[in-house]
């Protein structure tokens, strides 16, 4: 048996590998993780022209925030659990409060702050570096113990979690 975590950039190594290596979509959008700690999320979607919604104004479209957050909103709930388990985004809010400034990176925070036996509720925000400036703010609900498998994103490094 592998001794448990023991730093920050073991913890932001495994969370890297489950929620942005493995997952394609995430995969494919960048999805860095910033950090990840008990209850709490980060990550950040850098601005690439290719998900741009508007070429005139060069705006980050809607689909790929909207991902970050939807992320970033499950990456902190499975902070909250005790071993790997199916679960699944019931219900996710999105207010867009101003565009994403063209050419800049867009960070999500998101914090999971209550969880029942079967749901998970979480709040966040993206912003560009000030969370009390955000692009968007989200609210989310996600359900457990979901029938299905645990998925391989969240098999890996297992034998390391106490």
């Amino acid at each position: 048996m592998k001794p448990p975590l023991t730093t920050r950039e073991e913890r932001l190594a495994l969370f890297q590998q489950w929620f942005s290596d493995t997952i394609p979509h995430s995969r494919a959008l960048g999805i860095r993780i910033v950090d990840a700690r008990r209850g709490f999320a980060a990550m950040r979607l850098e601005w690439r022209p290719e998900l741009v919604g508007n070429p005139e104004t060069g705006v980050l479209a809607g689909g790929p925030l909207t991902a970050l957050l939807d992320g970033c909103c499950g990456m902190a709930v499975a902070t909250m659990l005790k071993a790997p388990k199916p679960f699944a985004t019931l219900d996710l809010r999105i207010d867009y409060v101003k565009p994403a400034t063209p050419g800049q990176a867009v960070i999500a925070e998101a914090e999971c702050y209550r969880v029942t036996h079967s749901v998970a509720f979480t709040r966040a925000f993206a912003h560009h570096g000030d969370a009390k400036d955000p692009i968007a703010a989200a609210t989310g609900t996600f359900m457990l113990n979901t029938k299905g498998e645990v998925t391989q994103a969240q098999t890996i490094g297992t034998e390391t979690r106490t």
